[in-house]
């Protein structure tokens, strides 16, 4: 198996890189509004929070965090703002497509919006035991460190639309992701003219920083991610295996320890 394609692929020839000077300056200002309004400001509050951990008396071992949490004592309020705050991501992933098409590169570039059910449902299953299953060992070997935070995947309340919502975050959040910090940033990047492993490496820094309030277990593990995520689009101009991909190992998250929260007290 020759890998060389996947350690130093070339640049895509389709995309052209920018020469005009202020076409280029205008990438770039676009590229630091987009990441400061979506995941951006997340990485500075990430790395607050674990200054934070590690000035307090606990230490980033006693600290936890819940990533789905209740938001009101009345159900129903509660309900709509974790709609609200989900459909918030799937704007934000609407924002990367957007952008992507805006600056004249064919969408079908990151294979949206046609799903190739067998390649990418099956690809993206692949991903999620390849990221998911060593991802929880690095969570328990970082807890028992204390370089890790508690992660609690959700604390809501045992409501009729719970799992749903959850299943529904997971999704949003997926999509977010992959589709801003991949598929616009390294599109984006390849018009500047960007290398691609200097531009995955990007990527895959930002991830792990907006998840640094996990934990440095947890940004790593992200960093990680972020390098086999984004060179599998690199090299197959695929968005949806990553999106499918991320939403199952954030279902599997959010939902398992929803159902089995009450016998998983070895993940704490």
């Amino acid at each position: 198996m020759n890998l060389r394609p996947w350690l130093t692929p070339t640049r895509p020839a389709q995309i052209e890189v920018v020469t005009d000077p202020t076409a280029r300056r205008g990438i770039g200002i676009e590229i630091a509004i987009v990441l400061t309004l979506t995941f951006g400001l997340s990485a500075a509050s990430s790395l607050l929070s674990i200054i934070e951990d590690l000035l307090s008396t606990e230490g980033l071992g006693g600290a936890s965090v819940a990533l789905n949490s209740s938001s009101s004592d009345l159900g129903l309020i509660d309900f709509f703002r974790q709609l609200l705050s989900a459909t918030k991501l799937f704007a934000i992933a609407a924002l990367g497509i957007y952008l992507i098409w805006r600056a004249g590169v064919p969408l079908a570039r990151i294979g949206f919006p046609k799903l190739r059910a067998k390649f990418d449902v099956g690809l993206g299953a692949g991903l999620a035991a390849l990221i998911g299953i060593p991802g929880l060992g690095l969570y328990l070997v970082a807890r028992a460190l204390d370089l890790n935070v508690q992660v609690l995947p959700s604390n809501l309340d045992e409501t009729f639309w719970r799992l749903p919502m959850l299943v529904f975050s997971a999704i949003a959040n997926s999509a977010a992701e992959e589709f801003v910090v991949v598929a616009y940033l390294i599109t984006r990047l390849r018009q500047l003219g960007w290398s691609e492993n200097r531009s995955v490496l990007f990527s895959a820094v930002l991830r792990g920083s907006y998840h640094l309030y996990q934990g440095f277990g947890a940004a790593l593990g992200n960093i990680v991610m972020g390098l086999v995520f984004g060179r599998v689009f690199q090299r197959t101009d695929r968005i949806w295996p990553l999106v499918i991909g991320h939403a199952l190992i954030d279902t599997v998250a959010f939902v398992g320890f929803a159902l089995l929260r009450d016998h998983l007290s070895w993940l704490r």
